[in-house]
């Protein structure tokens, strides 16, 4: 009767164990499923986190790109990529739960929206910029061209008219001086003796000219003699930095045609000395012609 009673105390107490056994596998069983599941789910959330935040950095990097354009959108794109750097701060600072993922992942979307916008007026002012760079250029080459047109011409222009002004210009030539002894019945009489000469006679000729200007023209007309004194009026001109003292001056009405030209210096009473003397034209202080010649 006992040893019924014991096997039945002992099929209870097994019977127990199994319930309790199950019921801890079961458990574990759970718990392991629970914690597979867990990680799965923080799996999944990292991989959107990390995903994410790759999105976010090439958006940054085609602002980058776009802000390197230079165009008149500089200050916008600048403006919408700090807002992409401040989010993935914030995004990498965040746990990473759903929540606030879907609260970053709309201001992604939003960002992203904004970004497309932005590039594509982006790309068209920037095609206009090329445009406008080309057309600049182009004109840049035309007016370069010209210019060098325009500096020939002002060149040939200028050659032109020192061609014109150096073609202008009086030739004086046959320029001869003689010593003149007059008699009282105005008879000339040439001498080479200083003794008998009462007057000095400059003779010279002026070329003729088609391209000069017509008019009056003055010469001065310079005489020194072999003490390097100016004969006769001894007066000054000043033609600027040079002064000239002159002898005498002649003027002569002039017509484009060749003309003689033939003045007289007195003695005044003085006998001209014996010796070398020198003989100067100016048009006004350039010397045109020269001569010399002796009295005995």
């Amino acid at each position: 009767m006992e040893n019924q009673k014991s096997n039945s105390s002992l099929k209870a107490i097994v019977v127990v164990l199994a319930l309790l056994l199950a019921g801890s596998l079961a458990y574990i069983f759970k718990m392991t499923t629970d914690a597979k599941t867990l990680q799965t789910e923080m799996s999944g959330v990292k991989s959107e986190k990390d995903s994410l935040l790759d999105s976010l950095a090439i958006q940054k990097t085609i602002y980058d790109k776009a802000i390197e354009d230079k165009t008149t959108l500089s200050d916008d794109l600048i403006a919408e990529r700090e807002k992409v750097v401040n989010l993935i701060a914030d995004l990498k600072k965040s746990k990473g739960d759903s929540a606030s993922l879907l609260k970053y992942r709309e201001q992604y979307r939003q960002l992203q929206t904004n970004m497309k916008k932005l590039i594509a007026e982006n790309e068209t002012l920037k095609k206009d910029n090329e445009v406008l760079t080309l057309q600049r250029d182009s004109t840049i080459v035309v007016l370069g061209e010209q210019k060098k047109f325009n500096d020939t011409l002002v060149t040939q222009n200028e050659n032109l008219a020192k061609t014109v002004e150096k073609g202008s210009k009086l030739v004086i030539m046959n320029l001869r001086t003689q010593a003149i002894k007059e008699k009282s019945s105005g008879k000339q009489i040439e001498t080479e003796k200083a003794s008998r000469a009462d007057k000095l006679k400059v003779c010279f000729a002026i070329a003729a000219n088609a391209i000069a200007k017509s008019g009056e023209k003055v010469y001065y007309v310079q005489i020194i003699d072999n003490k390097n004194n100016v004969l006769g009026e001894k007066k000054t001109e000043s033609f600027g930095d040079m002064s000239l003292t002159y002898s005498f001056t002649t003027a002569v009405a002039y017509d484009n045609k060749a003309v003689d030209i033939c003045e007289f210096l007195d003695g005044k009473g003085k006998d001209f000395e014996k010796g070398a003397y020198f003989v100067n034209i100016f048009d006004k202080g350039e010397l045109v012609s020269k001569t010399s010649f002796n009295l005995k």
